[in-house]
């Protein structure tokens, strides 16, 4: 039985340059995913009149994009285990940038919808793999913190792609593929790469002590040359070298609860979030408000994502992050509601203002505390199956949308968004893991600050 140290060893390094640079990272991968996860929305407006597209056509081909985005968590978990948190973090961000690129050549809605597919698997593989290397490479304490700046830094790909959306696609009948070649240039994580480090925890639970060793001294003397001498970590624990985890893993009872809170979690985020932002522009544009002005407003309302990042920040380690949740999931169905409510633009600005600053501080917020239920065996699949069939439930959430809109009229499609965010706020205040006790708890064995 080998001595794993990797955690204690890590936990004890002050924020030095490595982490920020590390943090820059992730979070200029979070910046194209947040680019690229919107882009059809903000083009099926023009497209419906350059196509002749139906909304039912638009809600197929969301649907079929959240399919892409289940299999791309499902497979995550797999790559992120086998190749390593790094590798898998840049192979990831290089598949949807280099399917978003193919997007750009799209000739009709059928090829548009196959790129969007294969763009969306990526965008999943990235953000499950981004969120455990966080997660793993980052101070029990403070993680929650710098998982939220780097969500709170990369949300604002979604209000400048939407900004830059609503100058070019008015301008021809072309310039709308420029936001998909836009969200490609996360392809440039590349330069990033020399950079990075493997985790050192991945490392130690393969039984590759010796190069997770290697790395950590790398880090500890980059973060001593500049804080100075480091405390020694607290001693090391016992064990056993995991082997690659199976599916069936996740029906013991240590893990079934967990797997189940989280697949709740992630479903009711995922139809209430995209339900909304995915919707927003076609759905005004239906009402009567011109292309330009229904873009034009939705891109307003996403300048409160980046804010909602650092709220979460506030309060992720310093508050019991479930009852965070349940607080945000409570104001966002509030806010969607009246959003959904009113025809005054203002009104429409505000609101969806709100709704887009609590719903990104919400899952800046799940970002941390998802990968706190699992063990790091079990860490990166646990969370790429609930986050991936929080993404597959979406392929119905688009069809339930245009089949509430057509038979029902607009106001039903926000009540039903705003019932989808109670439940889950509902579920994580029944059967909700406290994690702030045990962080505490580890914090001050080991003697670091913790937030207070």
């Amino acid at each position: 039985m080998q001595q794993a140290n990797a955690l204690n060893r890590l936990d004890r390094l002050p924020i030095s340059r490595f982490h920020k640079v590390t943090l820059l990272a992730v979070a200029f991968a979070y910046f194209f995913e947040f680019a690229d996860i919107n882009s059809f929305a903000t083009t099926a407006p023009k497209l419906i009149k350059l196509w002749g597209l139906s909304v039912d056509q638009v809600a197929y081909v969301t649907s079929l994009s959240f399919v892409g985005m289940f299999i791309g968590a499902i497979a995550a978990g797999s790559l992120a285990d086998r190749w390593g948190r790094k590798r898998a973090l840049l192979w990831t961000t290089l598949f949807f940038g280099i399917s978003s690129f193919a997007a750009v050549f799209s000739w009709d809605l059928v090829s548009l919808g196959v790129f969007r597919v294969l763009t969306s698997a990526g965008l999943s593989a990235m953000t499950v793999v981004g969120v455990v290397y966080v997660n793993e490479m980052y101070p029990s304490a403070t993680r929650g913190k710098y998982q939220a700046y780097a969500i709170a830094i990369g949300i604002c790909g979604t209000p400048v792609t939407n900004l830059i959306a609503s100058l070019v696609v008015p301008l021809n009948d072309w310039s709308w593929r420029l936001v998909y070649l836009w969200g490609s240039l996360g392809i440039l994580l590349v330069f990033f790469a020399g950079r990075l480090k493997e985790s050192p925890r991945w490392l130690e639970s393969r039984g590759e002590h010796a190069a997770a060793d290697a790395v950590l001294r790398e880090i500890e003397a980059s973060v001593a040359a500049e804080k100075g001498p480091l405390p020694e970590p607290a001693p090391p624990v016992a064990e056993t070298p995991s082997t690659k985890a199976p599916l069936r893993l996740l029906l013991q009872k240590k893990y079934l609860m967990p797997t189940l809170l989280l697949s709740v979690l992630w479903m009711t985020q995922t139809i209430g979030f995209f339900g909304y932002s995915s919707w927003a522009p076609t759905l005004l544009a239906k009402e009567g408000f011109s292309v330009e002005k229904s873009v034009f407003y939705v891109a307003l309302t996403t300048v409160g994502a980046p804010l909602g990042c650092y709220l979460a920040s506030l309060v992720t380690d310093r508050f019991e992050r479930k009852w965070c949740l349940v607080a945000f999931g409570t104001v966002i169905a509030a806010c969607g509601l009246l959003y959904g409510l009113t025809f005054n633009p203002v009104l429409i600005i505000v609101f969806g203002f709100l709704v887009n600053l609590f719903e990104r501080g919400y899952t800046a917020l799940a970002y941390a505390y998802s990968p706190e239920l699992f063990d790091t065996r079990s860490r990166s699949l646990g969370t790429s199956v609930s986050y991936g069939l929080g993404r597959l439930s979406n392929a119905a959430g688009p069809l339930i949308v245009a089949s509430l809109y057509t038979g029902h009229g607009y106001q039903s499609v926000f009540y039903f968004i705003a019932g989808t965010w109670l439940v889950g706020a509902v579920a994580l205040a029944a059967f909700g893991t406290r994690t702030r006790s045990a962080r505490v708890a580890d914090a001050e064995r080991k003697g670091v600050g913790v937030p207070v």
